[in-house]
């Protein structure tokens, strides 16, 4: 069993193929988003980071409307 880099008492799922450092579901981040990367485009680490931003911004959208809005939806 493979162990997260942040937290060696957690069982890591994925491993960063740039780096070969291995993270669990908790510390599911792109280390070096904004450089290059010749493994980014099949990196699951980084598609599932940038799946998780999206879902935050959306759901941020949704609650400042609501806010916005008066509570009403």
């Amino acid at each position: 069993m493979t162990k997260c880099r942040n937290h060696p008492d957690r069982e890591a799922r994925y491993q960063c193929s740039k780096y070969g450092y291995y993270l669990c579901d908790n510390c599911l981040n792109c280390n070096d988003p904004e450089l290059y990367c010749k493994f980014r485009s099949s990196c699951v680490i980084s598609y599932l980071d940038k799946e998780s931003t999206t879902s935050q911004r959306k759901s941020e959208t949704v609650d400042q409307t609501i806010i916005e809005s008066g509570g009403q939806q």
